[in-house]
């Protein structure tokens, strides 16, 4: 069986005018495009509560780094309170969304994601020696981007929010 470590937790929280269709848009295209990874939406649920709505998004993207190494990074969107607003922009009106979000990533780091070194004991044990003595800094390296790659994510969904809010 591959082994699983989360190496990157965190969430972001915003309240404010933004439009929720731009914003998933954004944040789609920025995994697809600048890490590479295969999205797969896996919830999307919309409550009604009056004239506002509540929704929870869930997104699992994966990305094979190496014939070894695998990256999985799960992201999920709450969103409570959206309501639909007019707001003037550059003089003219404009229909967008207001309500609160909070985004959620967790980072995790896949080794042996095929399971090649779990066919008997030896290559378990052979795995172990592998991870411990030969590919170290290997580990360490993916682990630093693939945290770093889950903070950049982060730090442009609350940029985007900050943008969009300030319009």
């Amino acid at each position: 069986m591959a082994e699983k470590d989360t190496i990157f937790s965190s969430s972001l929280k915003y309240k404010g005018i933004f439009s929720f269709k731009d914003f998933y848009k954004f944040c789609h295209e920025w995994l697809t495009e600048e890490t590479g990874l295969d999205i797969s939406e896996d919830k999307y649920v919309e409550k009604l509560t009056g004239d506002s709505k509540n929704i929870d998004v869930e997104w699992t993207g994966t990305k094979k780094v190496t014939d070894y190494f695998k990256f999985e990074i799960k992201v999920g969107f709450e969103i409570t309170d959206l309501t639909k607003v007019e707001i003037t922009q550059n003089n003219a009106k404009v229909k967008t969304n207001k309500g609160a979000v909070k985004v959620s990533v967790k980072g995790t780091l896949i080794r042996d994601y095929d399971g090649k070194f779990e066919r008997d004991a030896i290559r378990k044990f052979l795995r172990g020696i592998y991870e411990k003595w030969i590919i170290t800094s290997r580990i360490d390296q993916m682990e630093e981007e693939l945290g770093g790659t889950c903070d950049d994510f982060l730090g442009q969904a609350k940029a985007y929010l900050d943008l969009e809010g300030k319009r």
